[in-house]
């Protein structure tokens, strides 16, 4: 059987990203599956940029197929921050307030922390605090790269809510639903997030390089 890498470590969209993709007649695999330690340094300016560059370096370090995204959380009051640095979003040079780390090295920072860092910045702007995550994926293969994409739209709440998401996702509320996106079970979130719908979006792609 074919097999598609979804390159990524973060479990999170992995466990995502497999159940997206399950409609494919390929094999997904992750690095951990083919003992691949690869990190890339996301630095490109734009969402794609920095997709494009996971999914080259993975697919030529595996020889297979793969796919990567790139999101972030665009909070209107924060002027569309932190968008790219979502991942990365924290003060410099101070210490984080729960995990105790030191946050200028920016990977002590947990997530809860990063939320508590957009929290603090919110406070005293007014409500609601409407935002929404995006998503870019890149397919590379055959030396080529195609894109997708996908949004979901919502505000920031102030208080966490569900357990069944990761990142910002207990913050994010959705008003439609009246759920923030880590109160969604996993079929829900898998129609509605900016990443599901980027993969669906995708679809087509991928449908093209595995079955011609």
């Amino acid at each position: 059987m074919k097999k598609l890498l979804i390159a990524t470590n973060n479990k999170g969209k992995v466990k995502e990203l497999r159940d997206l993709l399950k409609v494919l007649n390929v094999q997904l695999v992750t690095p951990a599956d083919l003992n691949l330690n690869l990190e890339v340094e996301e630095d490109g300016e734009t969402y794609a940029e920095n997709a494009e560059k996971k999914a080259r370096a993975f697919a030529q370090a595996s020889g297979l197929v793969s796919l990567a995204d790139d999101s972030g959380l665009e909070v209107d009051a924060l002027d569309g921050a932190p968008g790219l640095h979502s991942a990365r979003y924290a003060p410099p040079l101070t210490l984080s307030p729960n995990s105790g780390n030191l946050g200028g090295a920016r990977g002590g920072w947990t997530d809860s922390d990063r939320r508590a860092y957009m929290l603090e910045n919110l406070r005293g702007k007014p409500r609601p605090w409407t935002a929404h995550f995006h998503a870019t994926i890149a397919v590379a293969f055959d030396g080529k790269v195609e894109f997708a994409e996908g949004d979901c739209y919502g505000e920031i709440i102030p208080e966490e809510r569900g357990n069944n998401g990761f990142g910002y996702d207990p913050i994010f509320f959705i008003p439609e639903l009246n759920q923030t996106m880590a109160e969604l079970d996993m079929e829900t979130k898998n129609r509605i997030s900016h990443r599901a719908n980027a993969a669906r979006n995708a679809l087509p792609v991928l449908k093209k390089i595995f079955e011609g």
